[in-house]
């Protein structure tokens, strides 16, 4: 079974914890110590239900506010598919936590409150997922209870939406009215909305084709380790072990070891279970070439004929993680695949409003949870894509020198 990786984003109370709680206890996949559990902690609450959202907000302060604060992941299976979700809170102030959460998922979950509509909140999550190269987005249009399942409710917030998701690029966007609360479209079809007649959710998240989410044209292979066993039995070997970043790699295709440029043949690609035919991303995998090259972690085989960017300028957009602000001219070290230098920030060349998605410029400083387009210099040169491209090698982080913290998501433009 392959994997879907999926993010919940929506604004405050719009349902995003309970819809997950929904959806893993719908399909199987809460025990049921579990649920009573939930249902002890709602009753001495003062709750008449077991509230499904105390299935991932497990912070104390989550739980006392009713919101989500930080990410909560949770995993469960079908017959069909593996998943993994990130809950990703809703408040402005965590939209760093909520970058974090979707920045490796192949689907978006984003919830718009029926009787509300699209907020600000709901066009900020949809520029983000946008903004992070999210291939498929679910408009999941939730407490349609609360509206008496009206359908012209859910087809007004079908059309505002469909005119906002024009000025963005993403490309696969679905719609789904539903209610959390009460397992409406979840996981079965809501006898409510005869009048919908598209999949549940669950149908979707089983259905949706992700085999087409990673770059299979350009060739990239970032070397993580080389194996040296140093035994009798494998006395000459040596291997490059990593995963594959994005397109197809066969024994007996040429590659080009960067940053030497030195060329070679593919000898052998093998996994855990063996030899494999080919590999290609997400695939981890052991390439072993035919010359004995001086390759290390940090590098990257490529095939001749189509190189990625080299260079030491590179102009990003970025989320401020960190607490203390970014500075013109600060000095940070930056990870790159597994290749590690140091950086300093250049120029700022703008500021986003995360309220009005509108450019602010002469900005001097970053602050937390601030989307910004920065450029940088690196004190080696980077093997990378741009992130629309690919997602590995078109993204970076920037690490504080002095704390070692993580200060910095980058999408290199």
């Amino acid at each position: 079974m392959d994997l879907l990786r999926f993010s919940t984003a929506g604004s405050v109370d719009d349902g995003k914890s309970t819809l997950i709680g929904r959806l893993l206890y719908d399909s199987k996949a809460v025990l049921e110590d579990q649920y009573e559990a939930i249902k002890r902690v709602s009753e001495e609450r003062g709750e008449n239900y077991g509230d499904l959202a105390l299935l991932t907000d497990g912070l104390r302060a989550e739980r006392e506010q009713g919101i989500t604060i930080d990410v909560a992941y949770r995993y469960f299976s079908t017959p069909r598919r593996k998943f993994i979700i990130a809950d990703t809170p809703g408040h402005i102030q965590y939209t760093r936590n909520m970058v974090t959460g979707a920045s490796t998922v192949n689907l978006a979950l984003v919830l718009i409150d029926a009787r509300h509509g699209m907020v600000e909140q709901s066009k900020r999550h949809l520029f983000l997922a946008s903004l992070l190269g999210i291939p498929h987005v679910v408009i999941c249009v939730n407490k349609m209870d609360l509206v008496n399942y009206d359908r012209l409710v859910f087809e007004r917030i079908y059309a505002e939406v469909r005119d906002f998701m024009t000025k963005m690029q993403t490309i696969d966007v679905r719609f789904v009215p539903i209610s959390a609360l009460n397992g409406d479209n979840i996981v079965h079809r809501s006898e409510q909305m005869a009048w919908y007649e598209g999949p549940t959710l669950l149908y979707l998240l089983e259905t949706v084709h992700i085999a087409g989410d990673h770059n299979h044209i350009d060739c990239r292979f970032p070397v993580q380790s080389v194996i040296r066993p140093h035994s009798d039995e494998y006395h000459d070997y040596r291997g490059y072990t990593g995963r594959v970043a994005g397109g197809i790699f066969k024994p007996g295709d040429e590659i080009v070891a960067l940053p030497s440029g030195f060329g070679a043949t593919i000898t052998a690609i093998e996994t855990a279970d063996g030899a494999v035919s080919e590999a290609y991303a997400p695939m981890s995998v052991t390439i072993r070439i035919d010359n004995d090259l001086d390759i290390s972690r940090g590098d990257m085989l490529v095939r001749p004929n189509n190189m990625p960017h080299i260079g030491q300028d590179l102009e990003l957009m970025i989320c401020w993680l960190g607490k203390q602000k970014m500075v013109l001219r600060g000095k940070y070290i930056l990870k790159h695949t597994h290749r590690d230098a140091r950086c300093m920030i250049t120029d700022i060349k703008y500021k986003l409003n995360i309220n009005t998605l509108h450019r602010m410029e002469g900005i001097n400083e970053i602050g937390m949870n601030d989307i910004a387009r920065i450029s940088i210099r690196s004190t080696q040169p980077l093997f990378y894509d741009s992130y629309r491209r690919n997602r590995v090698t078109g993204s970076l982080i920037l690490i504080d020198e002095s704390t070692n913290e993580t200060v910095a998501a980058g999408m290199i433009v």
